[in-house]
Protein backbone atom coordinates (compact mmCIF):
# COMPACT_ATOMS: atom_id res chain seq x y z
CA UNK A 1 0.00 0.00 0.00
CA UNK A 2 0.99 3.34 -0.78
CA UNK A 3 2.59 5.75 2.07
CA UNK A 4 -0.49 8.38 1.88
CA UNK A 5 -3.09 6.67 -0.29
CA UNK A 6 -5.60 9.38 -0.24
CA UNK A 7 -6.23 12.45 -3.02
CA UNK A 8 -2.82 14.40 -4.02
CA UNK A 9 -1.98 17.15 -5.55
CA UNK A 10 1.30 17.86 -7.70
CA UNK A 11 2.49 21.33 -8.77
CA UNK A 12 6.21 20.45 -9.98
CA UNK A 13 6.12 17.69 -12.92
CA UNK A 14 7.51 18.28 -16.18
CA UNK A 15 5.88 16.52 -18.91
CA UNK A 16 9.26 16.02 -20.96
CA UNK A 17 10.24 14.39 -18.28
CA UNK A 18 7.01 12.10 -17.38
CA UNK A 19 6.91 9.98 -20.77
CA UNK A 20 6.95 6.33 -20.87
CA UNK A 21 9.80 4.32 -21.78
CA UNK A 22 7.27 1.85 -23.76
CA UNK A 23 6.08 5.38 -25.68
CA UNK A 24 9.42 6.29 -27.20
CA UNK A 25 10.27 2.72 -27.99
CA UNK A 26 7.17 2.59 -29.95
CA UNK A 27 6.87 6.24 -31.65
CA UNK A 28 10.84 5.83 -32.62
CA UNK A 29 9.17 2.23 -34.80
CA UNK A 30 6.73 4.07 -36.09
CA UNK A 31 8.60 6.90 -37.01
CA UNK A 32 11.83 4.89 -38.08
CA UNK A 33 13.98 6.60 -35.78
CA UNK A 34 16.71 4.16 -34.77
CA UNK A 35 17.29 4.53 -30.49
CA UNK A 36 20.87 3.97 -29.03
CA UNK A 37 18.80 1.11 -27.43
CA UNK A 38 16.19 -1.17 -28.52
CA UNK A 39 14.76 -2.93 -25.20
CA UNK A 40 12.73 -1.50 -22.30
CA UNK A 41 15.64 -2.27 -19.93
CA UNK A 42 18.46 -0.81 -22.31
CA UNK A 43 16.59 2.43 -23.23
CA UNK A 44 15.80 2.78 -19.37
CA UNK A 45 19.64 2.39 -18.39
CA UNK A 46 20.32 5.04 -20.88
CA UNK A 47 17.60 7.60 -20.04
CA UNK A 48 17.74 7.28 -16.31
CA UNK A 49 20.01 8.41 -13.52
CA UNK A 50 20.91 6.07 -10.16
CA UNK A 51 23.44 7.98 -8.31
CA UNK A 52 23.90 11.26 -7.34
CA UNK A 53 25.33 13.71 -10.64
CA UNK A 54 25.22 16.79 -11.73
CA UNK A 55 22.45 18.85 -13.42
CA UNK A 56 24.08 19.27 -16.99
CA UNK A 57 24.72 15.09 -16.94
CA UNK A 58 20.78 14.70 -15.99
CA UNK A 59 20.09 17.39 -18.59
CA UNK A 60 21.97 15.36 -21.22
CA UNK A 61 19.18 12.40 -20.74
CA UNK A 62 16.28 14.58 -22.54
CA UNK A 63 18.85 13.86 -25.40
CA UNK A 64 18.53 10.40 -25.63
CA UNK A 65 15.10 10.60 -26.38
CA UNK A 66 13.28 13.81 -27.05
CA UNK A 67 13.93 14.04 -31.02
CA UNK A 68 11.71 10.78 -30.96
CA UNK A 69 8.60 12.94 -29.74
CA UNK A 70 9.31 16.31 -30.75
CA UNK A 71 7.89 17.58 -34.15
CA UNK A 72 5.42 14.44 -34.04
CA UNK A 73 1.82 15.77 -33.68
CA UNK A 74 0.21 12.21 -32.51
CA UNK A 75 2.90 11.80 -30.28
CA UNK A 76 2.90 14.82 -28.42
CA UNK A 77 -0.88 14.39 -27.69
CA UNK A 78 -0.30 10.79 -26.84
CA UNK A 79 2.15 12.05 -24.04
CA UNK A 80 0.03 14.15 -22.73
CA UNK A 81 -2.79 12.14 -22.53
CA UNK A 82 -0.64 9.36 -20.95
CA UNK A 83 0.39 11.55 -18.83
CA UNK A 84 -2.94 12.20 -17.14
CA UNK A 85 -3.43 8.25 -16.91
CA UNK A 86 -0.03 7.99 -14.90
CA UNK A 87 -1.23 10.98 -12.33
CA UNK A 88 -4.72 9.44 -12.14
CA UNK A 89 -3.58 6.18 -11.26
CA UNK A 90 -1.33 7.76 -8.38
CA UNK A 91 -4.17 8.96 -6.47
CA UNK A 92 -3.32 12.94 -7.81
CA UNK A 93 -6.78 15.11 -8.31
CA UNK A 94 -4.89 18.01 -9.34
CA UNK A 95 -1.69 18.26 -10.96
CA UNK A 96 0.19 21.19 -13.15
CA UNK A 97 2.40 20.13 -15.22
CA UNK A 98 5.26 21.94 -16.88
CA UNK A 99 7.02 22.05 -20.23
CA UNK A 100 8.82 24.06 -23.26
CA UNK A 101 6.73 24.38 -26.30
CA UNK A 102 9.59 25.30 -28.05
CA UNK A 103 11.59 22.48 -27.51
CA UNK A 104 8.50 20.08 -28.93
CA UNK A 105 8.73 22.14 -31.75
CA UNK A 106 10.39 21.92 -35.16
CA UNK A 107 9.20 25.25 -37.34
CA UNK A 108 9.53 28.72 -35.97
CA UNK A 109 12.10 28.47 -33.15
CA UNK A 110 15.34 29.16 -33.48
CA UNK A 111 17.71 27.27 -33.14
CA UNK A 112 15.93 23.90 -34.36
CA UNK A 113 15.96 21.41 -30.93
CA UNK A 114 16.74 17.94 -31.03
CA UNK A 115 19.12 18.19 -34.05
CA UNK A 116 15.43 18.26 -35.96
CA UNK A 117 15.48 18.66 -40.01
CA UNK A 118 13.05 21.90 -39.99
CA UNK A 119 9.32 21.02 -40.16
CA UNK A 120 5.87 22.64 -39.69
CA UNK A 121 5.02 22.11 -36.35
CA UNK A 122 5.23 25.44 -34.23
CA UNK A 123 5.45 26.12 -30.47
CA UNK A 124 2.21 27.49 -30.66
CA UNK A 125 0.05 24.31 -32.20
CA UNK A 126 2.39 22.36 -30.05
CA UNK A 127 0.30 23.90 -27.07
CA UNK A 128 -2.24 23.84 -28.47
CA UNK A 129 -1.95 19.46 -29.14
CA UNK A 130 -0.84 19.45 -25.47
CA UNK A 131 -4.07 21.29 -23.91
CA UNK A 132 -6.03 18.42 -26.27
CA UNK A 133 -4.10 15.29 -25.05
CA UNK A 134 -4.59 16.82 -21.32
CA UNK A 135 -8.37 17.64 -22.05
CA UNK A 136 -8.46 14.13 -23.23
CA UNK A 137 -7.03 12.56 -20.03
CA UNK A 138 -9.08 15.19 -17.99
CA UNK A 139 -12.13 13.13 -19.28
CA UNK A 140 -11.13 9.57 -19.14
CA UNK A 141 -9.80 9.55 -16.02
CA UNK A 142 -11.81 12.42 -14.21
CA UNK A 143 -8.70 14.18 -12.77
CA UNK A 144 -7.68 17.95 -13.29
CA UNK A 145 -5.20 19.43 -14.92
CA UNK A 146 -3.21 22.62 -16.25
CA UNK A 147 -0.02 23.63 -17.86
CA UNK A 148 2.52 25.98 -16.91
CA UNK A 149 4.21 27.23 -20.02
CA UNK A 150 8.44 27.23 -19.10
CA UNK A 151 10.84 29.58 -20.68
CA UNK A 152 14.74 28.35 -20.92
CA UNK A 153 17.53 30.19 -19.09
CA UNK A 154 20.01 29.87 -22.38
CA UNK A 155 17.32 30.88 -24.52
CA UNK A 156 15.78 34.40 -23.40
CA UNK A 157 14.98 34.77 -27.36
CA UNK A 158 11.83 32.32 -26.60
CA UNK A 159 10.45 34.03 -23.85
CA UNK A 160 7.87 37.10 -25.02
CA UNK A 161 6.63 33.81 -27.19
CA UNK A 162 6.39 31.91 -24.30
CA UNK A 163 4.07 34.66 -22.45
CA UNK A 164 1.85 35.17 -25.37
CA UNK A 165 1.20 31.62 -25.17
CA UNK A 166 0.31 31.41 -22.23
CA UNK A 167 -2.28 35.14 -22.54
CA UNK A 168 -3.12 33.06 -25.83
CA UNK A 169 -4.32 29.64 -24.35
CA UNK A 170 -5.26 30.65 -20.35
CA UNK A 171 -8.84 29.62 -21.17
CA UNK A 172 -7.75 26.40 -22.24
CA UNK A 173 -5.78 25.22 -19.38
CA UNK A 174 -2.63 27.03 -19.70
CA UNK A 175 -2.11 28.87 -16.11
CA UNK A 176 1.44 30.27 -15.48
CA UNK A 177 4.77 30.74 -16.76
CA UNK A 178 7.79 29.07 -15.65
CA UNK A 179 11.84 29.75 -15.84
CA UNK A 180 13.75 26.53 -16.45
CA UNK A 181 17.22 25.74 -16.98
CA UNK A 182 20.57 26.79 -15.84
CA UNK A 183 20.84 29.18 -12.64
CA UNK A 184 24.04 30.38 -13.72
CA UNK A 185 22.48 32.51 -16.35
CA UNK A 186 20.95 35.33 -14.57
CA UNK A 187 18.12 37.87 -15.79
CA UNK A 188 20.01 41.08 -15.78
CA UNK A 189 22.32 39.18 -18.20
CA UNK A 190 19.18 38.44 -20.21
CA UNK A 191 16.48 40.90 -19.95
CA UNK A 192 14.44 38.62 -22.00
CA UNK A 193 13.39 36.76 -19.38
CA UNK A 194 12.33 39.88 -17.47
CA UNK A 195 10.57 41.47 -20.21
CA UNK A 196 8.39 38.42 -20.40
CA UNK A 197 7.68 38.23 -16.51
CA UNK A 198 6.78 41.84 -16.47
CA UNK A 199 4.22 41.35 -19.09
CA UNK A 200 3.47 38.06 -17.50
CA UNK A 201 2.70 40.51 -14.08
CA UNK A 202 0.78 43.49 -16.54
CA UNK A 203 -1.62 40.38 -17.82
CA UNK A 204 -2.40 38.74 -14.97
CA UNK A 205 -0.25 35.20 -15.73
CA UNK A 206 0.59 33.50 -12.43
CA UNK A 207 4.38 32.93 -12.19
CA UNK A 208 6.52 30.55 -10.97
CA UNK A 209 10.09 29.83 -11.08
CA UNK A 210 13.24 27.77 -11.19
CA UNK A 211 15.45 29.04 -8.30
CA UNK A 212 17.86 27.33 -5.46
CA UNK A 213 17.65 24.34 -6.82
CA UNK A 214 21.50 24.09 -7.67
CA UNK A 215 22.26 27.84 -7.83
CA UNK A 216 22.70 30.28 -4.47
CA UNK A 217 19.83 32.42 -2.65
CA UNK A 218 20.73 34.81 -4.54
CA UNK A 219 18.88 33.30 -7.71
CA UNK A 220 15.76 32.90 -5.51
CA UNK A 221 16.06 36.58 -4.41
CA UNK A 222 15.59 37.70 -7.55
CA UNK A 223 12.81 35.32 -8.86
CA UNK A 224 11.07 36.62 -6.26
CA UNK A 225 12.54 40.59 -6.37
CA UNK A 226 12.55 41.02 -10.18
CA UNK A 227 10.76 38.53 -11.69
CA UNK A 228 7.50 38.56 -9.15
CA UNK A 229 7.52 34.83 -8.71
CA UNK A 230 4.79 33.97 -6.71
CA UNK A 231 6.02 30.23 -6.08
CA UNK A 232 9.64 29.05 -6.26
CA UNK A 233 10.36 25.85 -7.74
CA UNK A 234 12.99 23.34 -5.79
CA UNK A 235 14.24 26.66 -3.37
CA UNK A 236 16.27 24.43 -1.04
CA UNK A 237 19.13 26.96 -1.22
CA UNK A 238 17.02 29.71 0.20
CA UNK A 239 17.86 28.50 3.79
CA UNK A 240 21.28 29.77 3.53
CA UNK A 241 20.10 33.15 3.58
CA UNK A 242 18.42 33.47 6.94
CA UNK A 243 17.22 36.93 6.22
CA UNK A 244 15.81 35.88 2.83
CA UNK A 245 14.64 32.31 4.36
CA UNK A 246 12.43 34.37 6.99
CA UNK A 247 11.13 37.13 4.87
CA UNK A 248 9.56 33.93 2.34
CA UNK A 249 8.64 32.50 5.41
CA UNK A 250 6.45 35.43 6.57
CA UNK A 251 5.22 36.24 3.00
CA UNK A 252 4.09 32.71 2.86
CA UNK A 253 5.52 31.62 -0.61
CA UNK A 254 5.23 28.24 -1.97
CA UNK A 255 8.49 25.83 -2.49
CA UNK A 256 7.74 23.02 -4.79
CA UNK A 257 9.74 20.36 -3.75
CA UNK A 258 11.06 17.43 -5.14
CA UNK A 259 13.24 15.50 -3.14
CA UNK A 260 14.01 12.42 -5.50
CA UNK A 261 15.02 14.68 -7.90
CA UNK A 262 17.32 16.70 -5.44
CA UNK A 263 19.35 13.84 -4.75
CA UNK A 264 20.20 12.47 -8.31
CA UNK A 265 20.76 16.03 -9.71
CA UNK A 266 23.16 16.88 -6.67
CA UNK A 267 21.24 19.91 -5.99
CA UNK A 268 21.05 18.64 -1.92
CA UNK A 269 22.89 16.38 0.48
CA UNK A 270 22.47 13.42 -0.80
CA UNK A 271 21.58 12.31 2.58
CA UNK A 272 18.10 12.53 3.05
CA UNK A 273 17.51 12.36 6.23
CA UNK A 274 19.61 16.37 6.13
CA UNK A 275 17.12 17.72 3.08
CA UNK A 276 16.63 21.25 3.75
CA UNK A 277 12.52 20.05 3.39
CA UNK A 278 12.95 18.45 6.87
CA UNK A 279 13.70 22.46 8.01
CA UNK A 280 10.75 23.39 5.95
CA UNK A 281 8.42 21.06 7.51
CA UNK A 282 9.78 22.66 11.06
CA UNK A 283 9.14 25.76 10.18
CA UNK A 284 5.46 25.07 8.76
CA UNK A 285 6.64 25.97 5.22
CA UNK A 286 4.03 26.47 2.29
CA UNK A 287 5.35 23.73 0.07
CA UNK A 288 4.62 20.68 -1.70
CA UNK A 289 6.21 17.26 -2.74
CA UNK A 290 6.21 16.31 -6.56
CA UNK A 291 8.08 14.46 -9.15
CA UNK A 292 9.65 16.90 -11.11
CA UNK A 293 10.94 14.12 -14.02
CA UNK A 294 9.57 10.53 -13.14
CA UNK A 295 11.21 9.29 -16.20
CA UNK A 296 14.99 10.06 -15.57
CA UNK A 297 14.16 9.18 -11.60
CA UNK A 298 12.76 6.30 -12.55
CA UNK A 299 10.24 7.34 -9.64
CA UNK A 300 6.80 7.83 -9.14
CA UNK A 301 5.03 10.38 -6.79
CA UNK A 302 5.04 7.63 -3.73
CA UNK A 303 8.91 7.12 -4.25
CA UNK A 304 9.02 10.94 -3.15
CA UNK A 305 6.52 10.22 -0.25
CA UNK A 306 7.74 7.16 1.22
CA UNK A 307 11.45 8.94 1.05
CA UNK A 308 9.96 11.62 3.32
CA UNK A 309 8.17 9.45 5.34
CA UNK A 310 11.12 6.68 5.56
CA UNK A 311 13.98 9.50 6.06
CA UNK A 312 12.69 13.19 6.83
CA UNK A 313 10.08 12.16 9.81
CA UNK A 314 6.72 12.59 7.71
CA UNK A 315 3.54 11.89 9.17
CA UNK A 316 0.05 11.52 8.01
CA UNK A 317 -0.55 15.00 9.10
CA UNK A 318 2.37 16.63 7.61
CA UNK A 319 1.57 15.18 3.97
CA UNK A 320 -2.42 16.18 4.48
CA UNK A 321 -1.03 19.68 5.89
CA UNK A 322 1.43 20.10 2.64
CA UNK A 323 -1.76 19.07 -0.31
CA UNK A 324 -3.74 21.30 1.15
CA UNK A 325 -1.46 23.99 1.01
CA UNK A 326 -0.23 22.70 -2.21
CA UNK A 327 -3.91 23.49 -3.20
CA UNK A 328 -4.43 26.72 -1.76
CA UNK A 329 -0.75 27.73 -3.53
CA UNK A 330 -2.21 25.84 -7.35
CA UNK A 331 -2.84 28.68 -10.03
CA UNK A 332 -6.72 27.61 -10.14
CA UNK A 333 -9.02 30.60 -10.18
CA UNK A 334 -10.51 31.06 -6.69
CA UNK A 335 -14.10 29.43 -7.25
CA UNK A 336 -12.43 25.98 -8.62
CA UNK A 337 -9.60 26.50 -5.96
CA UNK A 338 -12.44 25.91 -3.24
CA UNK A 339 -14.06 23.03 -4.95
CA UNK A 340 -10.39 21.44 -4.53
CA UNK A 341 -9.96 22.33 -1.28
CA UNK A 342 -13.16 20.92 -0.61
CA UNK A 343 -12.48 17.26 -2.07
CA UNK A 344 -9.10 17.50 -0.24
CA UNK A 345 -11.05 18.51 3.33
CA UNK A 346 -13.57 15.69 2.63
CA UNK A 347 -11.03 13.21 1.64
CA UNK A 348 -9.09 13.78 4.56
CA UNK A 349 -11.93 14.12 6.72
CA UNK A 350 -11.52 17.45 7.99
CA UNK A 351 -14.03 20.16 8.71
CA UNK A 352 -14.36 22.42 5.96
CA UNK A 353 -12.23 25.76 6.57
CA UNK A 354 -13.89 28.56 4.97
CA UNK A 355 -10.86 31.21 6.08
CA UNK A 356 -8.65 30.78 3.27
Amino acid sequence: MATFDKPKVELHVHLDGAIRLETILDVAKKRGIKLEADTLQDLMQLCTVYEPATLTEFLSKFNHYMHVIAGNREAIKRVAYEFVETKAKEGVIYVEVRYSPHFLANSSVDPIPWNQKEGDLTPDEVVSLVNQGLSDGEKAFNIKVRSILCCMRHMPNWSMDVVELCKKYSSEGVVAIDLAGDESLNCVAYPGHRMAYEEAVKSGIHRTVHAGEVGPPSVVKEAVEVLKAERIGHGYHTIEDQELYKQLLEENMHFEVCPISSKLTGACNPDFTKHPVIRFKEDQANYSLNTDDPLIFNSTLDTDYMTAEKYMGFTEEEFKRININSAKSSFLPEKEKKDLLNHLFEAYGMMVNTSF
